[in-house]
């Protein structure tokens, strides 16, 4: 931020930016923290971000209301976390590759959806009226913009952090993953649990990604995820299945995109440097912090899993 600063850029846009890009990180990662802490992994967060960020938009011009096509997003996703987790469950599939089942589907389902529902490939551009509006604090002359998602997706972080190490659930949670078998003899159904973690980490998931659309970007193309459905999942890596590292993972992330995308679109640079070079930087960003900080985790041993009663 420092070196921004010096560099003439405006910290506080650059804030608003990062806090921004954070936010479906954070409602992705922490989610899929829950469901790893239980026991499943979920790598089909790139999957649920396309096919919410879709379906948010469709269902908010349905009831011309930004925040239901959010709502939709979050309930949309949560029904793919469901489905997931009674494949992962009572199918015993393999959960990565059917996370990367879910990846693939939506890779072409998205562009399908958007061909389908508005007869246009590529890219659709709905009425600004459904963006879910900003909350705006001044001091003075200064003003700052924070989406009230934002400030949701911070409260969730904290909270799951506080059910997972001060509640009788989160220890039920924790343990269907470190040992589903002292959870089952202690009268706990383990399925359950898994389940019930597939479907809240889905639906958080598919807030993000109606976010992105409805209260981020303001339009809704193909492409709109830009692998960050995978970078979520680096966030729960470096976090080691730990909320608020993961929230804090998230900001490193998005504030990462946020710089990348001001250097890219400032005078005097776009000239020397491309454009799509610069557009690397928090990937590239992504990459170094999850190498550094990989060693050492540790994940529930049962993570994968399926749990089958002796």
């Amino acid at each position: 931020m420092y070196a921004a600063t010096l560099a003439g850029f405006g910290i506080l846009s650059l804030i608003e930016t990062g806090l921004l890009a954070m936010t479906p990180l954070a409602l992705a990662a922490v989610g899929e923290c829950l469901n790893e802490q239980a026991g499943t992994i979920n790598v089909g967060m790139e999957g649920v971000f396309i096919i919410t960020a879709v379906m948010g938009v469709y269902w908010a011009e349905v009831f011309e209301s930004g925040l239901y096509g959010i709502l939709s997003g979050c309930a949309i996703g949560g029904l793919i976390g469901l489905i997931f987790g009674l494949i992962s469950v009572y199918g015993k599939a393999n959960q990565v590759v059917a996370g990367m089942g879910l990846n693939i589907l939506a890779l072409g389902l998205g562009p399908f959806l958007l061909m389908a529902i508005w007869a246009f490939p590529g890219i659709h551009v709905f009425p600004r009226q459904l963006m879910l509006p900003s909350l705006e604090i001044a001091t003075g002359n200064v003003r700052f913009e924070i989406s009230p998602l934002t400030i949701a997706a911070i409260v969730i972080a904290v909270s799951a952090y506080l059910v997972l190490r001060r509640t009788l659930w989160g220890i039920r949670v924790r343990a269907a993953g470190e040992n589903p078998t002292a959870v089952d003899v202690a009268g706990v159904s383990v399925a359950r649990v898994r389940i019930i973690m597939c479907t809240l980490g889905g639906a958080l998931a598919g807030l993000g990604g109606a976010f992105m659309p409805l209260a981020w970007f303001g339009v809704l193309v193909k492409d709109i995820t830009a692998g960050r459905g995978y970078i979520a999942l680096a966030a729960v890596v470096f976090a080691g299945l730990d909320p608020l590292l993961a929230l804090v993972a998230s900001f490193i992330f998005g504030f990462s995109e946020g710089v990348a995308f001001t250097v890219a679109v400032s005078p005097g640079v776009k000239e020397v440097v491309s454009f799509y070079f610069i557009q690397m930087m928090p990937y590239i960003v992504t990459i170094i912090v999850v190498a550094a900080a990989i060693g050492g985790k540790k994940f529930p041993r049962a993570l994968g899993r399926p749990y089958v009663r002796e």
